[in-house]
């Protein structure tokens, strides 16, 4: 079969191979290659697999910047982080950098680039992406008090950019949200726990609408102590943000209450390593006095004295899941928010 070549130089020298050469070998259109070559879903499997393996034998290279010029995108995602006042100066939550290698992966399978900053509170923080034509899209992870953070997320809605978070997701979510299914999460450390024997549960972490997936996860705690009869005890919950130092000064709360507990479900892995050095320096042994169960599966937790048992989300899945939900959102595709699955590690804490 003939190929038509485009391209051609004075005197007919072959210039470098086009995306209609490939279209041509393929049998398919050439918007269907560009689309398979910036890993477009849409394009079935079998047929992307075909053109890369023809765009690999005319060693065929994608020009971005012209793509990019073509179709007035910048073909890069901006990626803000929420500066979390962490105790070791990171001012990243350990679980997002956790993350960040999948989105980083996923972004260059699409044919993306990537900028990460940290999200500039001020009234018109996003025009240095979009709005700038620095980024195609916004990915914000963290929030801190969601109740102050919405009237940034009103600002994005109204403005019409094109972003997608992760966090806590329900009915009310303003733009798309990609989160755990923090319910599931606390109903299955509580039955756990339960399953372990333990009867005086409690919890360390926010648990009201200003921090909602830490409420969520409290509220899977306490619809299984709920069903197995067990009591739901007011003072068995102390407030901790995701820093070490809090849940180690929540745990020291909750210890000098003097109402008796033999377990406890920190609302991440973060308030848990702090309530671990709490008990211990209070002379309660994990877990023969205390299970305690965490949340995330972040890397420290495998390494703590002993090793935590935690509920693990799935970073790898959402930073896909991320990427591919903007990017639809960037071409103007259907999108809708999504609820990944957490599940249980279990490590010598319980």
């Amino acid at each position: 079969m003939a190929v038509k070549s485009r391209g051609r130089g004075p005197g007919g020298a072959s210039d470098k191979p086009t995306s209609f050469d490939i279209a041509a070998r393929a049998g398919v259109s050439q918007p269907t290659v560009s689309r398979a070559l910036r890993g477009d879903r849409t394009v079935s499997a079998a047929t992307r697999m075909r053109i890369e393996a023809i765009a690999r034998q005319l060693n065929y290279k994608v020009d971005k910047n012209a793509s990019s010029l073509r179709r007035g995108q910048s073909m890069t995602l901006a990626l803000l982080f929420f500066e979390d006042p962490l105790d070791d100066g990171s001012f990243i939550n350990p679980f997002f950098l956790s993350m960040l290698g999948s989105i980083l992966r996923t972004c260059a399978a699409r044919g993306y680039d990537l900028l990460s900053s940290f999200q500039q509170l001020s009234a018109d923080w996003h025009t240095d992406y979009e709005d700038s034509r620095k980024a195609d899209g916004i990915i914000l992870l963290g929030y801190g008090d969601y109740e102050l953070y919405k009237a940034r997320l009103e600002a994005l809605v109204a403005q019409g950019t094109h972003f997608v978070r992760w966090g806590s997701v329900d009915s009310h979510n303003l733009g798309v949200t990609i989160g755990c299914d923090n319910i599931a999460g606390g109903r299955i450390a509580a039955e756990h726990l339960v399953d372990r024997g333990r009867r005086r549960i409690g919890f360390i972490g926010h648990a009201d609408d200003h921090y909602p997936e830490f409420r969520d996860r409290y509220r899977g705690l306490c619809a299984v102590l709920r069903a197995h009869g067990l009591p739901v005890d007011p003072g068995l919950h102390a407030d901790a943000l995701t820093v070490e130092h809090s849940g180690y000064e929540a745990t020291k709360r909750l210890l000098a209450r003097d109402i008796p507990f033999d377990a406890l479900f920190a609302a991440s892995d973060i308030i848990a390593l702090g309530a671990m050095r709490a008990l211990t320096e209070a002379g309660r042994r994990v877990p023969e006095d205390v299970a305690i169960v965490g949340f995330d599966d972040i890397p420290a937790a495998a390494t703590t004295q002993p090793p935590l048992t935690t509920i693990a989300q799935d970073y790898r899945r959402a930073g896909e899941v991320l990427v591919d939900t903007l990017l639809r959102r960037i071409a103007d595709e259907p999108t809708d928010t999504a609820l990944l699955q957490p599940r249980l590690i279990v490590r010598g804490s319980t």
